[in-house]
This record gives C-alpha cells, sequence and structure tokens, in this order.
C-alpha cells in the first residue's frame, strides 16, 4: 500500500554508480490507475513489465520491497527472459503473516487513529529502535493495499516463490519481526546456489529508508557479479 517515493533516496545512489533505475508506482497512487479488483499478481506483474518494455529495456534486475517483492518473484516466473536477477528485500518469511503483526501493519498505515499509537505499530513491525518511524505516517493508500492483498490471496504461492531461474539476492534486514532470525536461511536452503543472503544490521522491515547507502552497496555488490 506504499509507492515509490520510498525508493527516491534509494534510486539516486544507484544512479550515481552507474544504474539506471525504473520506479514503477503502483495502481492507486499518483497517476498510476488501472482496475483495482479481480486482479491477479500476475496483473501487477504485468503492469512492471509493460514499464520495462515501453523503456525498450532487453533485460533488468527486478526487485520489491515487503509485498513488492512477491510481485517482482512473479515478473520473473512469467518473463525470465526479460530478468537478469531478482532482489528480495526485506521479504517475510514463507506462510502467513502471525496475526499480531498483520493487525500492527494495518493500524500503523490507518490515518484514523493517533499518531503516537501508529508510531508505536510503526516502531513494532518496521522501524528498529534508533529509526525514525514518522516518513511512514504518510504515504499510505488504503485502495493500493486492499487491492494488493486481494490479488495476494487469489495467487497460489506455489506458482511463483521459486522466482523463475534467475540468481536471487535475498536482503534482510537485521531485526525484522516478519523474518525471524531462525528463518533467515530458509530460501536459500530452498533454492540453494541461486540465492546470496544479505543481512544489514539495526534495521527493521522497512529497511530501504533505515539504511540507504547500505541497500545500494549491497545491490551494487549483487549486479556486479552477474552474468551479462
Amino acid at each position: 500500500g506504499r509507492g515509490a517515493d520510498d525508493f527516491v533516496e534509494l534510486s539516486a545512489l544507484l544512479t550515481k554508480r552507474g544504474f539506471r533505475v525504473l520506479l514503477p508506482e503502483p495502481r492507486g497512487i499518483g497517476e498510476s490507475k488501472g482496475p483495482m479488483s479481480g486482479l491477479t499478481l500476475h496483473d501487477l506483474a504485468r503492469d512492471v513489465i509493460a514499464v520495462i518494455e515501453a523503456e525498450g529495456i532487453r533485460r533488468v534486475v527486478v526487485g520489491g520491497h515487503a509485498y513488492g517483492n512477491w510481485v517482482a518473484r512473479v515478473v520473473a516466473v512469467d518473463r525470465p527472459d526479460l530478468v537478469r536477477g531478482v532482489m528480495v528485500i526485506a521479504a517475510a518469511a514463507k506462510g502467513p503473516i502471525p496475526t499480531d503483526l498483520g493487525q500492527s501493519i494495518t493500524k500503523a498505515a490507518d490515518p484514523s487513529l493517533p499518531e503516537a499509537e501508529r508510531i508505536e505499530h510503526l516502531r513494532r513491525v518496521f522501524f528498529a529502535p534508533h529509526s525514525d518511524p514518522r516518513p511512514f505516517l504518510t504515504g499510505w493508500s488504503r485502495a493500493t493495499r486492499e487491492a494488493q492483498r486481494a490479488a495476494a490471496q487469489a495467487t497460489p504461492q506455489s506458482g511463483w516463490w521459486h522466482a523463475g531461474i534467475a540468481p536471487i539476492l535475498e536482503l534482510q534486514a537485521g531485526t525484522d519481526p516478519l523474518m525471524p532470525a531462525v528463518r533467515a536461511h530458509e530460501l536459500k536452503a530452498e533454492l540453494g546456489a541461486r540465492v546470496k543472503v544479505e543481512v544489514i544490521a539495526n534495521t527493521s522491515h522497512a529497511l530501504v529508508p533505515e539504511a540507504p547507502v547500505e541497500v545500494a552497496d549491497a545491490i551494487a555488490r549483487f549486479v556486479g557479479g552477474l552474468p551479462p
């Protein structure tokens, strides 16, 4: 339920390193429009693919943060010819999100609640103790969030979890409640040598705004090691 603004600082850091960066806006945010019901993750992936093709790019490294990593994986499944690598950034562990954490995610995004209560939920799920959670008080779209949740529920996880055939960077936050340390290497155990795991300490599920330089460095290392 959040938009591309969360990635502007990271995008600038990557651009300075010589990368070309595309930031597709989710449906319902900004001027990105389209049907918001009856969707699957494949529909959301087609939105990303349409941006890639409109820019005339032959192959990309596709990434997604949190929910967005599911869309990135589906892009890699549906169009392996376009994808050199997949970046899975602050993904939750496989399986349903614990109910209490899911409730905190919803409350953190609810502008009708008192700011202090929302900050409490943001700290619980998204931000490490030293991080400032206030940037996440804005930027949410309830319509987008509800459409995304429905799209995920309508798409069998078994069809996209493997993220196609491309190499994978799993970039984890050191204190992410949605990815407990005891489960941190499950994706690598499941998919083998395709997966490279990096952990950024002192960050939580938000990760990207908490440590943009470290995230950019990890992405640069990963992309630099990919075959052409």
